[in-house]
């Protein structure tokens, strides 16, 4: 891992080779790596314990409304985070609590819904989700609870979308940059399209992102994702 005195001497080395524009390109590659490794956490946690008091009291009462409605109020599915490490990430359930024996029903007798969810993991109608859960999804706050998962270290604002194991393996070549930073509860693709975006474009995305990250384009994903919520669009 590199520290500030290595990029500091990278830094005189294009001054001495590549002039001004390479000293430029050096001070953005110290100011990318520095928050790759420190910025990006502090960031989390600053905004984490900012919005945790305003959004634990919402976060309840969702909670309480599924829950009189049967089953569970809180769903944890597991997802593979940095390094490989598996983790639960949480969400207000929206889905019936027999929901995978009714997904299995539903794809046995429609081969078009069952091509649907082997290409994209994600269905138009889906029969499992519950009319109160349907309402959560398209406003996004069934997924106020990973603010949890930013606190404890398994998830940041705005990274690749957490994915199954069994998706990991889509991602082929670039499964490894996928490991290499944290899954978001935002990103790229869920500012650009979300549901019709094909899974071959949303891999791409999170490829993308994660060459790029900085804290402006953090700063602008999470604007637009605010966007998206308040427009109610790409849900």
């Amino acid at each position: 891992m590199k520290n500030v005195t290595e990029y500091q001497g990278q830094l005189k080395n294009f001054e001495i080779s590549g002039g001004r524009k390479g000293i430029e390109t050096a001070e953005r590659m110290v100011w990318e790596g520095l928050y790759r490794r420190v910025g990006k956490r502090v960031f989390d946690l600053f905004l984490a314990a900012a919005l945790l008091p305003l959004i634990a009291p919402l976060i309840a009462i969702l909670w309480l409304i599924t829950r009189c409605g049967g089953g569970t109020g809180f769903f944890g599915h597991a997802r593979v985070g940095r390094g490989g490490c598996s983790f639960k990430c949480w969400k207000i359930r929206t889905m019936v609590p027999d929901a995978e024996e009714k997904l299995q029903s539903y794809l046995g007798g429609n081969p078009d819904a069952a091509r649907e969810w082997e290409a994209s993991r994600k269905l138009a109608h889906d029969p499992r989700i519950t009319r109160f859960g349907d309402f959560l999804r398209k406003s996004s706050l069934d997924e106020l609870p990973q603010i949890w998962n930013v606190l404890c270290g398994d998830m940041s604002f705005v990274g690749p979308r957490p994915v199954t194991g069994e998706e990991l393996g889509k991602y082929g070549g670039r499964s490894g940059s996928y490991l290499a930073q944290k899954p978001g509860i935002t990103g790229i693709w869920q500012v650009s399209g979300r549901n019709s975006v094909s899974y071959e474009d949303r891999v791409s995305m999170d490829h993308r992102y994660l060459r790029n990250m900085s804290f402006p384009l953090d700063l602008m994903i999470l604007f637009k994702t605010w966007l998206v919520v308040i427009r109610r669009t790409g849900c």
